[in-house]
């Protein structure tokens, strides 16, 4: 069986640098946020409700202004 190539790496943006694991956590919740909005006319996700659609968004936006507007000091 074929080995699959492994992934590039993260930039140190995303990994080492100081605020990565925020940056990374909010490209994560912005991710599920647009998966489910583009999954959003087929079946499994048709059944639910608005409201849970529209409060993962405002946790993204609340997680993207959290980051920005209180970073994490530097240890």
């Amino acid at each position: 069986m074929p080995r699959l190539p492994s992934l590039p790496p993260l930039p140190p943006l995303l990994t080492t640098l100081p605020g990565a694991a925020q940056r990374r956590r909010t490209l994560q919740i912005w991710a599920a946020a647009g998966v489910v909005l583009l999954l959003r006319p087929y079946p499994p996700f048709r059944w639910l409700p608005g409201w849970s659609v529209g409060l993962l968004l405002l946790w993204a936006v609340v997680e993207l202004l959290r980051w920005a507007c209180w970073p994490r000091r530097w240890r």
